[in-house]
């Protein structure tokens, strides 16, 4: 057993955040598969999970098929990562460091940007486990807009991203490292593989998991 190294070392939580067309879940699935090649424990997840009952009717939304009010889809996201709390803690306690593709800072970011209460955004996210990272990956809103694929989703506009932008600022807490996603994608890569593997190191060392925004 390694100098550190705790009896049963628990996976690490890392979440990628950003705007839409940051580059997250490319990179996301990257990493997974070079953290794999370490001998490690890893899986892939993303939020919402459109596979669940809440997750079908967030993609409807989404994909502009139905209408709800900024409240309703608000508490429909969080419910979604509460679908999924008991099975990501077991997870990552049995070893298994899960790179999560948007989490509560999005859900946040999303319906604050909105105008609705930062605080009152937060609420509904607080008791799920905060992650061990947030890496946030950096892209001005108009150069996120130049990219292929934009605008397919009901979120995918260049005035809205904006305010979604600044509200990610205002989360922005100790966990979070921030990597300019407008450099080469190797640049990109280089960088997050350097900040997971040094956050699954702390873990394995024995480092708590916690709660989000319990402070």
């Amino acid at each position: 057993m390694e100098v550190g190294m705790s009896d049963n070392p628990r996976g690490a939580l890392v979440v990628l955040e950003g705007l839409d067309r940051s580059g997250k879940t490319s990179q996301a699935s990257g990493l997974v598969s070079y953290i794999e090649g370490q001998g490690l424990s890893a899986e892939l997840w993303r939020f919402p999970d459109r596979n669940t009952c809440v997750g079908q009717m967030i993609s409807s939304y989404l994909s502009n098929k139905s209408e709800l009010d900024d409240r309703t889809i608000h508490l429909l996201f969080s419910a979604n990562r509460w679908e999924k709390r008991t099975l990501m803690e077991s997870k990552l306690k049995s070893g298994t460091t899960l790179i999560v593709d948007r989490y509560s800072y999005s859900g946040v970011a999303f319906s604050s940007a909105k105008g609705l209460d930062i605080e009152w955004c937060k609420g509904p996210e607080k008791g799920l486990l905060a992650p061990d990272l947030v890496a946030y990956l950096d892209i001005p809103p108009q150069k996120a807009a130049e990219r292929g694929g934009y605008g397919g989703e009901r979120y995918e506009q260049l005035e809205f991203q904006k305010k979604v932008a600044k509200q990610y600022e205002m989360l922005h807490d100790l966990t979070w490292k921030t990597v300019d996603a407008c450099l080469p994608m190797e640049e990109v890569t280089k960088q997050l593989r350097e900040i997971v593997m040094d956050c699954i190191a702390n873990c394995r060392k024995g480092k708590p998991l916690t709660e989000l925004w319990q402070r």
